[in-house]
């Protein structure tokens, strides 16, 4: 990733990484951009998401009741403690058989999604660059993100996600008539005042408008954000071990190089889990809500 022989700046060196591959061959100048679609975000979300469904499905497949292995124990005890979640939060038996096998199905997909960070921040970028470069392109020009969670339109797209099912179990459990009434009746009530009714009715659907967007927005953003925040450090160890190349103290820098990678590593591996584990259930909680009446 060097111009013209000269190695590029350590802060070109992260803006290179934090640029998408996407349909329009150029930089996306603003935050929203309906008409950029990040490409890298989509395949890889797509092909992990594929993976995940293979790899439920074969232990699914290869489930006994005798002894299990690993893998079948493994997956009993995850599928056992995220069913164990959608019991305590959606009492509803018949809404469970769909949402209980969903939740499972995000968690993985977050976390594979996640895992990605523990790849080396430099391997399939630096890989993607010698292929543009092999097919007559500027290799200083082949942008590739490797984790879709670190992408903003994906977490939104899941968290918008959720919010449309919460929609759904709410004109499905309470009815369209029932859940019109609790728009504009909760959560302050109302009043027999004619005039008094329709001032609490304005103000009550004005604050569910406001939870709605807000646990939207919050629900995507929290994951975009540790995911985000996480990439960027393992940028910044990566450019300890490019230091360590080209100055004179580079043995010190290659020690703190390891250093910082193997603790930043195994920290990151709590953070990838928790975070998929906050979304499942905070998705749980939201579609929970959308079965109770205020």
């Amino acid at each position: 990733m060097a111009a013209e022989g000269n190695a590029i700046t350590p802060g070109e060196y992260i803006r290179h990484h934090l640029v998408h591959l996407n349909n329009s061959g150029e930089k996306q100048q603003s935050i929203v951009d309906f008409s950029i679609i990040n490409l890298d975000s989509v395949v890889f979300s797509v092909v992990l998401g594929a993976f995940v469904c293979f790899l439920l499905w074969r232990a699914a497949r290869k489930a006994s009741s005798g002894t299990p292995g690993r893998f079948q124990a493994a997956v009993e005890m995850l599928v056992e403690m995220v069913d164990g979640q959608a019991k305590s939060v959606i009492h509803n038996a018949k809404s469970r058989k769909l949402v209980a096998p969903l939740a499972l199905t995000v968690f993985v997909w977050i976390f594979m999604m996640n895992f990605m960070d523990m790849l080396p921040v430099d391997l399939l970028p630096r890989l993607w660059a010698e292929y543009y470069s092999a097919t007559g392109h500027d290799p200083h020009h082949a942008y590739l993100r490797v984790v879709p969670t670190a992408d903003l339109s994906t977490t939104l797209g899941l968290s918008i996600s959720v919010l449309l099912l919460c929609l759904f179990y709410n004109i499905k459990i309470k009815g369209l008539g029932g859940w019109s009434h609790e728009l504009v009746t909760a959560p302050f009530g109302t009043s027999k005042n004619p005039i008094a009714a329709l001032l609490l009715g304005v103000v009550n659907f004005s604050m569910q408008m406001i939870e709605f967007v807000a646990k939207t927005v919050s629900h995507g953003m929290r994951l975009f954000g540790n995911m985000f925040a996480g990439e960027l450090v393992f940028m910044l160890i990566a450019l300890l071990g490019g230091f360590a190349a080209f100055s004179l103290s580079g043995g010190l820098f290659f020690i703190g190089h390891v250093i910082a990678g193997t603790v930043w590593t195994i920290f990151h591996i709590l953070i990838i889990t928790l975070q998929a584990f906050i979304f499942m259930m905070l998705a749980l909680i939201y579609l929970g809500q959308a079965h109770d009446a205020h």
